[in-house]
């Protein structure tokens, strides 16, 4: 018998567990918002605020594509138990944190848990899908990130006002809890693991500085960090010399983290190559729109959340019905059907006004959303399908790398070019914002949000204000425009390629 057909009434509480530990590390992200001010007038540490964040995200996205290649060589049930385990003993560390030092301390290991998390995830899913119904079921993952949407942010505020912002971590243990309960009595390996084991210690460690290098450039470049100060010169050749080690020790190794081979795989390099764009353009939108409804359109917080709710419920109900109609349209289709609604959605974000009304903004971040939807469930189908099934964790853990890597490096080149927009325009208006503001704007366009920093603002400047954020932010428009536009060529390419060429 199958191993598959053993689970029987079994599968139902594997999915469930899986999905519950995916809800834990999504929905951590989006509730900290809320707590961050609570948490800095107890803790104080207001100079160490963005690394509460940065810490989280980094050891995440390092983590990603090691447990992605363990889950090919060990016992996935055993690192799915490690890494929601350390995710909830992070959470508890975090929450019972006396000081911001030791609560980033916390956030580095949570962002490792949910690195194996996101990681094994998507195996699991993957691994226990009937025949013909891994898309379906691939497809759940992507309403649980919705839910987390809607819910996360309004649940974050509810805790800091009614319990302590401690709670937003200590919710972790229950739910870890019951995600470990169902992993421990439910979960079944299905893949043959190798009897020999030889781990690529060197490709883990470059590999994981070279990330690590790479995403603290695009974080603080042009930002915290001049473009030609001597700490970015030196941090970017550090990089550089990282990423040529890992390449060496890639070459070299007998088991490499990953073979650069799977490259030559039309479905694997396209298809990560394709969610990477998009990702840089639905992720600049996520950051950068908010700037624009609120700094340029003068809207509230709660108008900004309504419009940019539709971008995240398009995404999980594009997946959803993708997800259901995948073995009639097939892969490519679907990544081309998505990348064409993108390139739609990006396209009229070129038409935003000061005079754009909130439905406007509302449908059009709704078709990215579907796209985004379509386009990140059939390129992982995709990129899976191109390697053999004993590389199925190092083909789900790189896509999802490469969604976090297109989206980081999206929000950082975005970021950039919008600070330096935004200054120009303000500089050639005369400076009529103080200095003091004039400095915290270019160290973080989030000032822009905050009624503290809008109270600020000498009267008269508002409008000059608005006019050059709108500037600013269109800059990035026609940015995520043009990526989406060469996303759709390499779209197009991938059409004349196989839709399933396996890995030997």
């Amino acid at each position: 018998m199958n191993p598959i057909d053993k689970i029987g009434q079994g599968r139902p509480w594997i999915i469930g567990a899986a999905l519950l530990a995916l809800f834990l590390g999504a929905l951590d992200a989006l509730v900290m918002s809320a707590a961050m001010p609570t948490i800095i007038s107890e803790l104080g540490g207001l100079h160490l605020y963005a690394w509460v964040y940065s810490a989280y995200f980094l050891a995440r996205a390092v983590s990603l594509p090691v447990f992605g290649k363990l889950s090919d060589l060990f016992a996935t049930k055993k690192l799915f138990l490690l890494s929601v385990g350390l995710f909830v003993l992070a959470s508890l560390a975090a929450g019972a944190s006396p000081s911001m030092g030791i609560l980033i301390a916390a956030r580095v290991f949570q962002g490792i848990g949910s690195g194996g998390i996101f990681a094994l995830v998507y195996v699991v899913l993957s691994d226990v899908s009937l025949p013909g119904q891994r898309a379906k079921t691939l497809s759940l993952a992507s309403s649980v990130w919705g839910i987390s949407s809607v819910i996360g942010p309004t649940l974050g505020g509810f805790i800091v006002t009614y319990f302590s912002w401690r709670w937003i971590f200590f919710i972790n243990l229950p739910l870890g809890i019951l995600s470990l309960a169902g992993i421990v009595l439910f979960f079944r390996e299905f893949r043959e693991k190798p009897g020999q084991v030889h781990l690529d210690w060197a490709g883990v460690t470059f590999m994981s500085g070279f990330i690590l290098g790479l995403l603290t450039l695009v974080m603080v470049g042009g930002r915290e960090l001049a473009w030609d100060s001597p700490q970015f010169i030196f941090l970017s050749f550090l990089t550089l010399g990282l990423g040529i080690g890992y390449y060496v020790a890639e070459k070299h190794a007998k088991d490499p983290i990953l073979d650069f081979k799977f490259f030559k795989y039309p479905g694997f390099a396209l298809g990560n190559i394709i969610v990477f764009c998009a990702s840089f353009s639905v992720f600049s939108i996520f950051a950068y729109a908010p700037l624009f409804l609120q700094g340029a359109l003068g809207k509230s917080p709660l108008q900004v959340g309504y419009a940019m709710l539709s971008l995240s419920l398009g995404w999980s109900m594009g997946s959803l019905i993708i997800g259901r109609n995948m073995h009639r349209v097939g892969y490519t289709k679907a990544a081309l059907a998505g990348v064409l609604l993108m390139v739609l959605g990006c396209g009229l974000t070129l038409g935003f006004s000061r005079t754009t009304s909130l439905t406007e903004c509302f449908l059009v971040f709704l078709v990215m959303g579907f796209g985004m939807g379509f386009i990140t469930l059939s390129t992982l189908l995709l990129v899976q399908d191109s390697l053999s099934s004993e590389n199925l964790g190092v083909a789900t853990s790189f896509h999802q790398f490469s969604r976090t890597l297109g989206g980081t490096i999206g929000v950082g080149v975005c970021g950039g070019v919008v600070t330096t927009r935004l200054m120009n325009s303000l500089e050639a208006s005369g400076r009529l914002l103080p200095e003091a503001l004039m400095t915290r704007l270019q160290e973080s366009m989030e000032n822009l949000l905050q009624a503290e920093f809008l109270a600020m603002i000498p009267e008269g400047a508002g409008i000059i204000l608005q006019n050059a954020v709108a500037n600013g932010v269109y800059s990035a428009f026609v940015i995520v425009f043009t990526v989406s536009l060469i996303n759709l060529g390499l779209t197009l390419f991938l059409l004349g390629k196989p839709a399933q060429g396996k890995s030997p």
